[in-house]
This record gives structure tokens, C-alpha cells and sequence, in this order.
């Protein structure tokens, strides 16, 4: 019998290496977000456009979030069983599924970047893209459309922290001994 991926037990010491189960037709394969992104996997839920915004949002909230693969994150996790979801939203209680939340947030974000500043967000500049930022993070801007926009800032901020620091070299780009329950084979 032909192998179409990986078996339930390689999946679950996957998720203790921080591999993530990504698909490519009918392949499966255990890479990290990272990874997924270099090798160009496709997404199986965001449109490009919403990933393309997605990593531009994420890089300005958070240098390294593109690299580190942020959208093909968010893709895979709001694509699979929100039961095992890892994403922030599970943990505020938000009922999936968590592609609308993504979906609306983003929509409103390019809505409202496009009326405040007459481009996408992933065409503003740094100054620009801060500033705009700063304006959704504390309260809904006039003519903001989607989840209230402090929210939406507070979660996918949250959600490229757990890509960029959730990991051993994560911790170590930041200087601080990982100190897992369980120390991972691997430095994912």
C-alpha cells in the first residue's frame, strides 16, 4: 500500500517538535511553518491576497513573523480541527471557525488601510504601516469593518509571537534557557 503521509503516532511526536502537518494534494508533510513557507506549500484556506496581507500585518507587528511563517501557520491551523487548534483564539474562547475571525480581521484591515491611506497594507511603509497600527490597537478607527480591531491586533500579534519565540531557538533568540516539560528530540 502506497504511504500518502504521515500515521497518527508520527503526527502526534510531531507536535512535540512543533511540526505541523501540512498538505500538498494528497501529501502530508510534518514541517515547521517556517519550512511550509520556504517550500512554497500551498495555502489551504487564505487566498494569497489574505496571505500576503497576513505576513505584512504580522511582520510590522513583529520582525520575523514572515520568515518565520505566519500565514502558512494561520492557514493550517484555521484548515484543521479547531478541537486541536493552537491558535490564540481557542484560548479567548472565540468560537470557530477561526477562518472567519482571520478573514473579517484581515478584511477589515485592508478596508481600512486602503480608505486611511489610499493602499493596502502591504504596500505602506514602515512609518506608515506603525502608524496605522497604533490606530487600530487601541480602539475601532471610524470606518473600521470586522472584529473590534484592538482584538484583532491582540490575537494575530500573539499568534507571530507563538511562531517566532515558540520554539527552542525561538527562546534562544531571545536569551532565555528553554525549559520544556518534556525537552523536545529535536530543536524543531
Amino acid at each position: 500500500m502506497r504511504k500518502c503521509g504521515p500515521n497518527r503516532r508520527e503526527i502526534l511526536k510531531a507536535g512535540t517538535l512543533g511540526l505541523l502537518a501540512f498538505k500538498t494534494g494528497s501529501v502530508v508533510q510534518l514541517l515547521r511553518p517556517a519550512a511550509a513557507r520556504a517550500a512554497g506549500i500551498p495555502y489551504q484556506t487564505l487566498t494569497n491576497e489574505e496571505a500576503l496581507l497576513l505576513e505584512a500585518f504580522g511582520e510590522a507587528l513583529l520582525p520575523g513573523a514572515k520568515e518565520a511563517g505566519l500565514a502558512h501557520f494561520v492557514d493550517q491551523q484555521i484548515s484543521a480541527d479547531p478541537a486541536n487548534s493552537l491558535l490564540f483564539l481557542r484560548y479567548m474562547d472565540v468560537p470557530p471557525p477561526y477562518a472567519d475571525f482571520y478573514r473579517a480581521g484581515l478584511a477589515g484591515l485592508d478596508t481600512y488601510s486602503r480608505q486611511s491611506q489610499n493602499a493596502a497594507f502591504y504596500d505602506l511603509g514602515a512609518n506608515e504601516a506603525h502608524g496605522l497600527i497604533g490606530e487600530i490597537a487601541g480602539t475601532n478607527p471610524p470606518g473600521w469593518q470586522g472584529p473590534p480591531s484592538p482584538f484583532f491586533y491582540f490575537v494575530a500579534r500573539a499568534d507571530a509571537v507563538d511562531v517566532v519565540y515558540g520554539t527552542v531557538d525561538g527562546f534562544k533568540n531571545l536569551d532565555i534557557p528553554y525549559m520544556a516539560h518534556l525537552e523536545p528530540e529535536t530543536k524543531w
